[in-house]
């Protein structure tokens, strides 16, 4: 008999969000699922990872058949003490998310959701981050549901390339019934930062970080313009971040030192 398929899910919204919750529900179809994830919101966290705090790991219990644990620490975290503490065996693939608000374009540099996964890629497992491109926690995921079926099942049929994980972005429920899955490149584009600037009640100033997103890259062929065509996009996301196509120029500069 054919083992399982062992699956880690995680996110950055707290182990509690509906999001994950959501995820949760689709992933008992495929195979035994360990759920390993923040204690509390840890949007904004990157790649972050806690070495100046202790970690402290709890087991909950939700209705359903998975195994569950929230952590004191990031996406990140996460996924490094499942893979080497908690888990019984080396995961078959990683999911994390659903992410409450997009992490298309730049956003999967700041992503703690993209964080989990891209920690996947390293540790060569494959992986898929999940996100719906709505703030609300009230938002609803089921619009999405058989389209994320449908890529967790081509994953876990055909594997990732080593290094590779999925940046996965659903568009927002109002777009729906959506148009498919497009495989596509990640936007260009930056946020304009804003800092809403307030004094405190002892007479001292602190900033909130606020902005807007700004796509500077026009083209059809990424995930900004698939979700505004009610694609779901798909960005294979390598962890290789050298600029290769600099090296050639780089390697004309003269390095050697001046007398």
């Amino acid at each position: 008999m054919t083992e399982k398929p062992l699956i880690l899910i995680t996110n950055d919204d707290s182990i509690v969000a509906p999001g994950i919750r959501f995820l949760i529900e689709i992933a008992n179809e495929f195979g035994e699922v360990w759920v390993v994830a923040p204690d509390g919101p840890q949007s904004g966290k990157g790649h972050a990872i806690s070495l100046d705090v202790s970690l402290r790991c709890s087991e909950v219990h939700s209705e359903g058949p998975q195994n569950e644990f929230k952590v004191t620490g990031t996406p990140a975290d996460c996924v490094k003490l499942a893979v080497n503490k908690i888990l019984p065996r080396r995961p078959d693939l990683i999911l994390s998310g659903i992410n409450h608000g997009s992490n298309a374009s730049v956003n999967v540099i700041y992503s703690g959701t993209m964080g989990a996964a891209v920690e996947g890629a390293l540790e060569r497992i494959p992986a898929i981050g999940f996100s719906l491109c709505e703030f609300s926690w009230e938002a609803s995921f089921e619009a999405g549901r058989q389209h994320i079926r449908t890529i967790i099942q081509q994953v876990i049929l055909r594997g990732m390339p080593q290094g590779v994980c999925l940046n996965v972005n659903v568009p927002e429920a109002a777009k729906a019934p959506y148009r498919g899955i497009r495989v596509c490149r990640m936007a260009i584009g930056n946020w304009v930062e804003e800092f809403d600037a307030r004094i405190d009640p002892f007479g001292r100033p602190y900033y909130w970080l606020t902005g807007k997103f700004e796509n500077y890259d026009h083209s059809d062929d990424t995930d900004i313009a698939a979700l505004d065509q009610g694609y779901i996009s798909v960005v294979p996301i390598t962890v290789d971040l050298t600029a290769h196509r600099a090296l050639a120029t780089l390697n004309q500069w003269d390095f050697e030192e001046k007398k």
